[in-house]
């Protein structure tokens, strides 16, 4: 069996090309060049530079795997950063590394490994990949502080089939040490921290290279009475309150953001409270489709809470959740994932309603 080992230069995929090859695979590995921007600033970590290029190189050559640079830049650009700007013109906040998972590594790479005769991707990710029944099935790492699963919530079961994760049952202090034990050049190398086109953390200056910036307009409340200036929707998220640029008798938070008036809906913390959140495009992962209500767990952002919830599907690809408590500031355009335990049932993007 034949796998095509997707090697960032991070230690996480060098090391999972070492197990797949200590498990008998013959294994190909490869770096997906994405971007082409300038480096990030010192003392901060990012993916796709070229020094990522050298030590993802360095491991493939002490594991003596053939090993690959892709060049996928224009297609990076159409269908992640693109994407990424259009959205926030929209008054949306993405999550860029979802979209990359599912047009790039598995999809574009995937391609790819056909036509080295790779039956199978592998990553770095820290999630498990299991068959139960008739099902490929989805489910958290073991370590949960590290568990990378909200993120992979758009994978079909043909790409499940094909792809393994196989840091799935270790922590990451056990990654390291097998990096340590391997002699790897990248044992010790931070995790990256930054979206890799926009390392230095300016999204506002990425949305201005992708097609222009909306101009001011204004402040409001709930009522449509006006607050102030901002200074274009593409520098707010809901649940912003930092950065407004007001002096106001009380704090006060990004609630709502209207695009086709270019206005921005500010409002006290109680206003950021929805007990419903309206989900489209929804994928179904280890729980196949059903017309009928069921109970879960919901994320609504990758480092927040899973909190309970009963799932009622719609038609047109949409999924609809009620929480037992509301939830604070569910941002259109970010994903709802649902769990069921370690299950990945599913996940969608969050609409506006």
């Amino acid at each position: 069996m034949r796998a095509l080992i997707a090697m960032s230069g991070g230690v996480d995929s060098s090391v999972a090309a070492l197990l797949m090859k200590e498990r008998g695979w013959d294994c190909v590995g490869c770096t997906m060049r994405l971007y082409d921007g300038p480096p990030p600033e010192e003392g901060r970590q990012s993916c796709c530079s070229l020094d990522d290029v050298e030590d993802a190189r360095s491991v493939a050559f002490r594991l003596g795997l053939p090993y690959y640079v892709f060049n996928f830049t224009e297609e990076f650009r159409e269908k992640v950063i693109q994407k990424f700007a259009d959205s926030y013109r929209q008054g949306l906040t993405p999550n860029p590394c979802i979209d990359c998972n599912r047009s790039m590594k598995f999809s574009a790479l995937y391609r790819r490994a056909q036509a080295l005769d790779c039956s199978h991707i592998v990553t770095g990710h820290y999630a498990r990949i299991e068959r139960g029944g008739d099902r490929w099935l989805l489910k958290r790492a073991v370590n949960r502080e590290k568990d990378q699963s909200y993120v992979l919530y758009c994978l079909s079961q043909e790409e499940l089939a094909h792809s393994f994760f196989p840091l799935g049952e270790l922590s990451k202090e056990q990654v390291r040490e097998l990096a340590r034990q391997g002699g790897f050049v990248n044992a010790a190398k931070p995790d990256s921290q930054d979206i890799c086109f926009a390392p230095d953390g300016d999204y506002a200056k990425v949305v201005r290279q992708y097609g222009g910036e909306p101009g001011p307009g204004p402040y409001v409340d709930g009522q449509g009475r006006v607050l102030g200036e901002h200074q274009g929707i593409i520098h707010y998220t809901v649940g912003q309150h930092r950065g407004l640029g007001l002096g106001y008798h009380e704090r006060l938070y990004v609630c709502r953001i209207c695009p086709e008036s270019n206005t921005v809906v500010l409002g006290g913390a109680e206003e950021l409270l929805r007990r419903r959140v309206l989900t489209e495009d929804f994928n179904w992962v280890s729980m196949a489709p059903t017309p009928e209500p069921f109970r879960c767990t919901a994320k609504l952002r990758y480092r927040g809470r899973e909190c309970p919830a009963t799932a009622f599907p719609e038609e047109g690809g949409r999924l609809r959740l009620e929480f037992d408590e509301p939830q604070r500031a569910p941002a259109p355009g970010q994903a709802a994932v649902l769990y069921g335990g370690d299950l990945v049932l599913g996940g969608g993007t969050i609409c506006r309603e």
